[in-house]
């Protein structure tokens, strides 16, 4: 069971937006410190709440969490004490480091460990893409209700005064408000430069709306990124049947183009400790040393402790 202080994060988390790895222990082999069922939440920037194995196996888990919140992807993540018997077909990464990769599962020669081995589940929460859609009519309401259903978090918005402007980041912008208060919102959507901005109006309607922020200083090939009327041509008529063009457009634009700045999490820096051969990830809390102008990171303080030691010697 998930301790009831680690729900409260991940629906913090999720509330602010921010993506997190549940990491859970599923299978233990003696002697480990941690047992099956245990669970932790690791933050994108690999700040670890919760237990699933010492310092060393946490290690793994912060690498690989981070690399499952960049991929979007679940891992089953086998942390072993040595690879006496590895897989005949496995694929040596990282200076030994990573022993096999397969679909959904990798596993890993974790040098620290004291014996046994560990199976950590880890699944990736991340936000979902966020479509701005303004105006009061009837194919908002639609939109609102259908967008959640493919994986799209809808926020409506009314234009003009106190109107929730889209941002660099998210994945769209929508607006049916049939001609109250669309060129502010409009322009913002085209200046945060997001994949998709869609007006709901006739053709005649759109290439007027579009001409009258051309007037105003918008760029027409910005204003060629604009798709008026919004929505793919199925020949909808009712509200419910244009909120459904206009989601299938979406997310063939959702499909079809790489969004980092979506969900703003880049690829883990990792260096591997000096003492003991494992791959850390770099954060601020990694324990670090210098040595002749470079810096080297620890899986613990025992590995930095020693490197200290040598330095000294």
């Amino acid at each position: 069971m998930i301790p009831e202080a680690l729900v409260e994060l991940a629906a913090d988390l999720t509330s602010r937006r921010e993506p997190f790895v549940t990491a859970t222990v599923v299978r233990v082999q003696h002697p480990t410190s941690v047992n099956p069922g245990a669970t932790a939440v690791v933050r994108a920037d690999g700040t670890i709440a919760g237990f699933v194995g010492g310092v060393c196996a946490e290690n793994s888990v912060r690498i690989y969490s981070l690399q499952a919140i960049e991929n979007n992807e679940a891992v089953l993540l086998r942390i072993i004490p040595d690879p006496d018997q590895p897989d005949p077909d496995a694929v040596p990464i990282d200076a030994g480091e990573e022993i096999t990769r397969e679909e959904g599962a990798v596993t890993v020669r974790n040098p620290c460990l004291s014996g046994g081995a560990i199976e950590v589940f880890l699944e990736p929460t991340l936000p979902a893409p966020r479509v701005v859609v303004a105006g009061d009519s009837p194919i908002v309401g639609a939109l609102a209700k259908i967008g959640p259903e493919v994986g799209l978090q809808v926020v409506t918005s009314v234009t003009g005064q106190g109107a929730i402007l889209p941002v660099v980041g998210d994945l769209g912008l929508v607006v049916a408000a049939h001609g109250r208060g669309e060129l502010e919102i409009l322009r913002a959507g085209i200046e945060a430069d997001l994949p998709y901005v869609g007006l709901v109006a006739s053709p005649k309607r759109g290439v007027a709306v579009l001409d009258e922020l051309a007037s105003d200083g918008v760029s027409r090939e910005l204003l060629e990124r604009v798709d008026t009327p919004a929505g793919l041509e199925i020949g909808a008529r009712t509200p419910g049947e244009i909120a459904l063009a206009i989601i299938a457009r979406v997310v063939q634009v959702r499909r079809a183009t790489a969004l980092p700045t979506v969900l703003a999490v880049q690829a883990p820096v990792t260096a591997v400790d000096p003492i003991c051969g494992m791959t850390v990830a770099v954060t601020d809390d990694t324990p670090s040393a210098e040595r002749d102008g470079e810096t080297y990171y620890f899986c613990c303080e025992g590995c930095q402790r020693a490197f200290l030691a040598q330095q000294a010697a």
